[in-house]
């Protein structure tokens, strides 16, 4: 092993004099409620919980990263804790559903959702279970965690399952709302949260429906359909073309599935062209889904924009998006090339 090769492993191990500036201190575990301004989970579902008794909360080792505690403080025996069993707990919950009960089960989207996928298919959505699946720390938020904490495959992997609704949180209003609407919607569902420290998009709790995306701007030259973490992005990147002369349409399809499919189609048939933009891998994630849509429509120019089809590196997130273009500033340049080269 050369010098150099060895004072970088021990860089991200943290074992040199100086290293602990590439660690990140605000661990997922016991992290602050005010470091998490859009960690609203387990407070918004305990508030919920006050008028409806089906409701019950589940997490695997996790309450104080999902802040699913704040439920467990407020209902403390409607609250269980499968330690790190998440498939155990998905099954789990299924069966309490099958009991007449609303369970909302809560870990890292890459162990709902990726390592959980069997139990969400086969105990959940195919006999129709209302359990309420919520993945946090989606994406590559995790950053210094790497490959096995990192979740860019959920939306691909869970949106073609049947029976299965897949949405994504937008900020700490949006989820909200879309926790409200999660109560009596019929069969499963899976919700992907970012980090909680996603900036804000919507000044008062929208009114949500599933399955229905929200035009937040509006555009001639360009549409960019974003979910998640990226529709923040995906406005001020709008804002700053229109000082270019590009007038920028701006979608929040926080369904996933069922996609709303009205809105691509009026984008197509109205705007120039069409962008995608998802912290996701581009294969299979919401930009697969657009483009299955604008197949079967009159051509235009269409980019899909998100992580490569690889496993993204170890490092502090917001380098991890710098790198992949997905902050602001990337997204801007990206839409930029993109109205270049197609306007």
């Amino acid at each position: 092993m050369t010098t150099e090769m060895q004072n970088e492993a021990e860089i991200f191990r943290g074992t040199t004099e100086g290293a602990t500036r590439f660690k990140d201190h605000r661990s997922v575990r016991g992290t602050p409620k005010q470091g998490m301004p859009a960690f609203v989970l387990g407070e918004e579902l305990a508030e919920m919980a006050k008028t409806d008794e089906r409701i019950v909360v589940a997490t695997a080792d996790l309450a104080s990263a999902n802040r699913t505690n704040d439920f467990r403080d407020v209902h403390p025996e409607r609250f269980f804790d499968f330690g790190i069993a998440e498939k155990n707990m998905i099954t789990a919950a299924a069966g309490m559903a099958a009991c007449g009960l609303v369970p909302y089960v809560a870990t890292f989207a890459s162990f709902a959702a990726i390592l959980g996928a069997e139990q969400i298919r086969t105990d959940c959505a195919y006999p129709k279970m209302p359990v309420r699946v919520i993945g946090t720390h989606s994406g590559m938020s995790m950053g210094f965690y790497g490959s096995s904490h990192h979740a860019l495959e959920d939306l691909g992997m869970l949106r073609v399952m049947a029976d299965l609704t897949v949405i994504c949180a937008t900020d700490a209003n949006h989820l909200r709302a879309v926790l409200r609407r999660s109560v009596d919607h019929p069969g499963a569902m899976y919700i992907r949260l970012g980090r909680g420290r996603d900036p804000l998009v919507y000044d008062t709790i929208p009114d949500v429906e599933i399955g229905k995306a929200i035009r937040l701007r509006e555009g001639k030259d360009l549409t960019i359909i974003a979910t998640g973490s990226e529709v923040r992005a995906a406005l001020d990147a709008a804002e700053v073309l229109a000082a270019d002369g590009t007038t920028v349409r701006v979608v929040d399809m926080h369904t996933i599935s069922p996609l709303d499919r009205s809105e691509i189609e009026a984008a197509a048939r109205e705007t120039g062209a069409i962008m995608t933009v998802e912290e996701h891998n581009i294969t299979g994630g919401l930009g697969s889904a657009v483009a299955e849509v604008l197949v079967d429509l009159p051509r235009l120019p269409f980019l899909k924009h998100g992580v490569p089809n690889r496993y993204v590196e170890v490092g502090p997130p917001a380098a991890l998006y710098d790198k992949y273009r997905l902050d602001a500033p990337g997204v801007t340049a990206v839409a930029r090339e993109f109205v270049a080269t197609h306007g």
